[in-house]
């Protein structure tokens, strides 16, 4: 019974030894996670980098309060697919749609008309969302900041990298959605 007893004990010994360096092994040869992020900017950064080298302008019109704009952050916007393309190809914008300050546009200021107010929505984000008030919802510019679309709601990023393709590239002007999207090659995952 002591023998059974003392080699069970050194087996488990042997696995407390070797396991731990096992898996020290694997952590050091899985990759390293992307440490790339979006170059997030505010409104009026993006207008000045726009005028000096001009690019289409990606806002995400967001709230504090804004479950599913948290989740983009936590996911979609870190996918190194989604940031390597958003910043060679847009200025991202982070635009809180309740933020209190003036923010001019294209010669015009832009206001909250109740800054203390609870959930009231910037004069600028009203225009650029076109009254519908919906968060997250995404709004691109062209390099003449002019308004292309706006993409409502929460997106994974597989079907975000197609969204961000269709525009960056262009394919908005000579094709439908329907058409580019069923062709376009994902590259990003979950």
């Amino acid at each position: 019974m002591r023998t059974i007893l003392t080699i069970g004990l050194s087996i488990t010994l042997a696995l407390c030894i070797i396991t731990p360096a096992s898996a020290q092994q694997q952590t050091q040869a899985a990759p390293a996670a992307s440490t790339a992020k979006i170059k997030w900017v505010d409104f009026e950064e993006a207008a000045a980098l726009n005028a000096k080298k001009p690019k289409k302008i990606f806002l995400d019109m967001y709230t504090d309060w804004c479950g599913w704009c948290k989740k983009m952050d936590q996911s979609t916007f870190i996918n190194p697919v989604i940031v390597n393309y958003m910043n060679q190809h847009f200025y991202a914008v982070k635009f809180n749609a309740e933020r209190k300050d003036t923010v001019t546009y294209k010669g015009k200021d832009y206001v909250n008309p109740n800054p203390t107010g609870q959930r009231a929505s910037h004069q600028l984000a009203q225009v650029v969302l076109n009254g519908r008030m919906s968060y997250p919802s995404f709004a691109f510019m062209d390099e003449q900041m002019n308004m292309i679309t706006v993409v409502p709601g929460y997106r994974k990023a597989p079907e975000f990298e197609a969204i961000l393709n269709f525009i960056g590239s262009d394919a908005y002007k000579t094709k439908k959605w329907e058409e580019f999207n069923t062709s376009f090659q994902r590259t990003a995952v979950e």
